[in-house]
């Protein structure tokens, strides 16, 4: 691995929160992002199902705001979130920028800007790492070829195949957008695809992509869902039980769908949000946030919230999020863990009915325990076996930290355990 991507990891691997966005023109319709058109998807129970002639012929109706992004990416920031990643194209194959490959793209409703680099411009003011989404399938392009009515229902694995000839158009098309992405915004962070179920690897050409990507950026970090190839995985819409071998990232909506769907009033609670980022925390990921904008480009009221809830609580806790890696083991602390340097942050996502307890720590080495929120410094004991006191041995014991009423925060509690000395 090259110096500049070992740099780009550990960004990575500090970041620990980051937005994820899908907007395009079905959100001028209030529509989940390309699914409708191929007949809806299983795992998207609020999508709609609409004809491929319905779907696309919304392009024209999407004029949004001008610099619309600068309003999500001052929340996002305001939130601690690290990074971004923004559906420059999904698989329904409308760009999101004024690409030179297709006449499929954000000018098609009139609209004169480019959302992609009002986007990147808002990042780099507000000190944000870049990242774009780029779907490898497009459902719109002749030589994909197209989806048609004919072609319902859309099965998994089983989708029209292209001739020789119009393939390598496609993969002309393909590496031309993702050129004009790479070479005309600047330094580029994160390249996020998807949709790679759809062909295989050689089909693909991932090597070549790949190849492509870091001769334009060198420094740029890929996912998982380049088939094959891939910097970190992308665990979708839960938290693995277990955390996967290397850099991870798990995405997740604030409701049930990805695209701006008022008909989904099923939203996550805000503290279930901050709890989730610290139970990513503390397995060691990161948390891609979803949002999405409506068809001007503004951020809905319960986002807006949810946005402000988690910038609340990182501005007083963020100590004990960014920046970290995971703390105890499971049986040590029943709940999240972080880890900086010497100090342990133990994440109370439960109110205390009785003292903390924390196990098989070196306990003769804690040198104070304080409420990250409050940062009232607490009182606390300590227990180790019997024969290690009588003999003075220096090994782990129990801790047991008492917790005030008055400095348990109503979304989570936080205690910073710090020590002289921790293996």
């Amino acid at each position: 691995m090259s110096l500049s991507r070992r740099e780009a990891m550990t960004w990575f691997d500090d970041a620990r929160l980051g937005l994820f966005v899908h907007w395009g023109h079905y959100a001028a319709a209030g529509w989940e992002a390309s699914w409708p058109l191929v007949g809806g998807v299983a795992t998207l129970p609020h999508g709609q199902r609409l004809t491929v002639d319905a779907y696309h012929a919304n392009a024209r109706r999407f004029r949004p705001d001008a610099n619309a992004p600068a309003e999500w990416i001052a929340a996002a920031a305001q939130a601690g979130m690290r990074y971004a990643v923004m559906t420059t194209r999904h698989h329904d194959g409308f760009s999101l920028w004024p690409t030179r490959q297709s006449d499929f793209h954000i000018g098609i409703g009139g609209y004169d800007g480019d959302p992609v680099r009002e986007y990147v411009d808002a990042c780099r003011a507000h000190g944000l790492k870049v990242g774009f989404y780029y779907s490898l399938p497009d459902w719109h392009h002749p030589d994909y070829p197209a989806f048609t009515e004919a072609d319902k229902p859309y099965v998994f694995g089983q989708y029209p195949a292209a001739d020789p000839e119009q393939w390598a158009r496609y993969l002309d098309y393909l590496r031309g957008q993702l050129t004009e992405l790479l070479t005309d915004y600047g330094p580029i962070d994160i390249l996020w695809f998807d949709g790679g179920w759809e062909r295989d690897a050689q089909a693909w050409d991932c090597a070549g992509i790949e190849r492509l990507a870091r001769s334009l950026q060198p420094q740029i970090l890929i996912n998982d869902r380049l088939p094959g190839h891939g910097d970190y995985a992308t665990p979708e819409q839960f938290i693995p039980p277990t955390p996967p071998e290397g850099a991870w990232e798990t995405c997740l909506t604030m409701n049930e769908s990805w695209g701006f769907n008022p008909a989904d009033r099923l939203y996550k609670s805000d503290i279930s949000l901050v709890h989730t980022l610290a139970e990513v925390a503390g397995r060691g990921g990161n948390l891609l946030l979803n949002i999405s904008p409506d068809g001007l480009g503004h951020l809905i009221p319960e986002q807006q919230e949810r946005l402000a809830t988690m910038a609340r609580w990182t501005e007083q806790h963020g100590e004990a999020i960014f920046g970290t890696r995971p703390g105890l083991e499971p049986w040590q602390f029943y709940g999240p863990t972080t880890r900086r340097g010497s100090t342990v942050y133990l994440h109370l996502l439960m109110r205390p009915n009785a003292p903390v307890a924390v196990r098989g720590v070196p306990v003769r080495h804690v040198t104070g325990v304080r409420c990250v929120g409050t940062g009232r410094a607490l009182d606390y004991s300590c227990r180790v076996p019997v024969l290690d006191t009588l003999f003075g041995t220096d090994g782990p014991g129990e801790l047991s930290i008492d917790v005030p009423v008055t400095e348990l925060d109503e979304i989570a509690t936080v205690l910073a355990v710090e020590f002289d000395q921790l293996p």
